[in-house]
């Protein structure tokens, strides 16, 4: 695919506290993104939930997210890192694969660091060529990723859990109709709700329950902030049987109701949603 330099989408380098600056909800409840997420975090901890399992992770780790990939993160209020955001759509060789590296080796972290001061300087010079010099350094972080995940003792084969509650956030990313309840993804891939619920807990802290409770609550505060769509029509587009199930719901998970968190998000949207 060539190169768009018209393309709308987000491509930008910012500071990995940005992430939890509309609200730390945004970041911590299970969700999918139309945009790649290259996360590098140099000091600090926290927990990510990535391809299917739920681990600490510490300074001097890279999280790689791509587009429509189920994840969450905790992260902690000393950590410092960067974060590059980059639209599905725009050509990049970031790769497919989530991945969850720590990088010890001292050059290893320095040619990434490097790699992201550079985008960083080409965002702020902004010009007809930007655009295109951070895919390419993309492309150059994505080759030397590939090659630290080749060596990396987290890329074990998976076992049958693991596979079982991958294909669990996998099929809850694609869902955004909310089309199927937990025992409805359960039947779909050929198990019991039991034993996913079982898997899920065991892979992620958390049952299937919960993440389909978090996935869902994310979406729903999402367009009830950004958009100005009736309450109905959210409820109907993520699969509730009715507003008043769906006000039920919100209410029940953030103590607001629906139509008092958008007044409060569009009043002082930065502490409003860090309440929540």
């Amino acid at each position: 695919m060539p190169f768009d330099p018209n393309a709308s989408g987000p491509l930008d380098v910012s500071p990995l506290l940005r992430l939890l600056s509309g609200g730390a909800w945004q970041i911590e409840l299970a969700h999918e993104r139309d945009c790649h997420l290259l996360v590098w975090v140099t000091r600090g901890q926290g927990r990510a939930l990535l391809d299917g399992h739920c681990r600490g992770f510490g300074s001097h780790t890279v999280l790689c997210i791509p587009a429509r990939t189920l994840f969450s993160l905790e992260i902690g209020r000393q950590s410092f890192g960067q974060v590059l955001r980059i639209d599905e759509t725009m050509p990049c060789g970031l790769p497919e694969t989530p991945m969850q590296i720590r990088i010890n080796d001292m050059q290893e972290q320095a040619r990434l660091t490097a790699f992201f001061d550079a985008m960083l300087r080409e965002q702020q010079l902004d010009d007809d060529h930007a655009a295109r010099a951070i895919c390419s350094y993309a492309d150059l972080v994505g080759i030397q990723l590939q090659r630290l995940w080749a060596k990396a003792p987290e890329n074990n084969r998976a076992h049958a859990a693991r596979r079982l509650c991958r294909a669990f956030c996998a099929r809850l990313a694609q869902d955004a109709e909310g089309a199927f309840n937990m025992a409805g993804h359960a039947a779909e891939l050929d198990v019991t709700p039991t034993h996913l619920t079982r898997v899920c807990r065991q892979e992620t802290g958390k049952t299937a329950a919960a993440l389909l409770t978090e996935r869902q609550l994310h979406a729903a505060r999402s367009l009830l902030i950004r958009t100005t769509l009736p309450m109905r029509d959210i409820a109907q587009s993520l699969g509730f049987g009715s507003a008043a199930y769906f006000t039920r719901f919100i209410t029940q998970h953030t103590g607001e109701t629906p139509s008092a968190l958008r007044k409060l998000a569009r009043k002082d949207p930065g502490p409003q949603a860090m309440r929540h």
